[in-house]
């Protein structure tokens, strides 16, 4: 008996505690205030003044944000790879070592080419001496004038071979440096695509960099909106993962159309957060200016997903639903529904007292 009793007390329980929760959620048990509170200064005029303002309306546009500087490190060699001495998220200075390609072939072709800059040095020494004493004897009238031009078309001919060979020397040095791989720039390393063993390709990328310090935030916005754009104009950029608003100037707008989405890209430069290339970001594009009601902060109280304002009336003090916008760069709220121009508004704290 007692367990069927308990069975039909305990939902009967939970059913009036659904209700009263409802039912002060709904203001029925608020206390009014009684007419004389408003002979004691409660009036329509007290606290803060409902006005229209201009507020600036704005259209949020996708983005994403990229690196300014950014390259992909390659080689100019096929060549085995002996050395890599970064790995994603390492950060690299200028002319930093980052890969070391196989040196043996290219080494040797350095000493080959300067092996034979030193025989046609000397070659070229044993043709001169041979030339001026062909031009001894030609003036004393024993060789004749033919013995005397070979005598110096040898000479040139070595002087040609010596400079050829000093050209084969500066190939052969660059291509052995080529070996060696630095960083162009200061920055971070995105990916590796490589290791060591493999084989570099000329043109096969090896590796990532961007430069952290300079970002910008990319967005295609449509052309109706862009072409009010002017590069130097300042936009607000949200980064949603950062919980970040920022303060962007336009750098560049591609003066051409995508024809297939009829929108322009827009490069906005932004500082002062440590973005990531490829996170996501909305960038504001103001439209036109419209007039909102706008009121400070202090005058709203939060009841859960609510947001409620007081309005003192002649008859009391009248809690009311408001549905809010945007909040402006000084902190006001934009009221979209629930107040209208000329009413007034008082504190939370001082319609608390009221109302005891």
């Amino acid at each position: 008996m007692r367990s069927r009793l308990s069975q039909t007390l305990l939902p009967l329980l939970v059913l009036l505690v659904l209700l009263a929760g409802l039912g002060y959620m709904a203001g029925l048990f608020d206390r009014k205030l009684p007419p004389a509170l408003s002979a004691s200064g409660v009036t329509p005029e007290a606290g803060y003044r409902v006005a229209l303002e201009q507020v600036e309306r704005s259209e949020p546009v996708p983005a994403t944000v990229r690196a300014r500087q950014s390259t992909q490190i390659s080689s100019r060699l096929l060549a085995r790879i002996e050395r890599l001495e970064v790995r994603a998220g390492d950060t690299v200075e200028p002319n930093q070592v980052l890969v070391t390609l196989e040196q043996a072939d290219l080494a040797a072709r350095v000493q080959q080419a300067s092996a034979r800059i030193d025989l046609l040095e000397a070659r070229q020494k044993e043709v001169g001496s041979s030339l001026s004493r062909m031009e001894t004897l030609f003036t004393q009238g024993a060789v004749s004038q033919a013995e005397l031009d070979r005598a110096r078309a040898s000479f040139s001919e070595l002087q040609a071979e010596l400079r050829a060979a000093a050209q084969a020397l500066s190939e052969a040095r660059t291509a052995l440096s080529y070996t060696v791989i630095r960083s162009p720039i200061a920055g971070r390393v995105v990916d590796r695509y490589a290791e060591p063993g493999d084989t570099a390709q000329p043109g096969i990328p090896l590796l990532d960099l961007y430069n952290p310090v300079a970002m910008q935030v990319e967005a295609s916005v449509r052309e109706s909106l862009a072409l009010s754009l002017q590069p130097g104009d300042s936009l607000e950029v949200e980064v949603p993962a950062l919980g970040a608003e920022l303060s962007g100037r336009i750098e560049e707008i591609v003066p051409a159309a995508n024809a297939s989405t009829r929108s322009f890209l827009v490069k906005v430069q932004v500082s002062g957060q440590p973005l990531l290339p490829g996170m996501y970001a909305r960038i504001r594009v103001p439209t036109e200016a419209v007039e909102r009601v706008v009121i400070p902060r202090q005058y709203l109280t939060e009841v859960g997903q609510l947001n409620l304002v007081w309005v003192p009336r002649a008859g009391g003090v009248e809690k009311r639903v408001v549905r809010l916008g945007r909040v402006l760069a000084d902190g006001r709220l934009e009221v979209i529904a629930g107040l209208s121009e000329g009413e007034s508004l008082i504190l939370p704290a001082q319609a608390a007292r009221l109302l005891q």
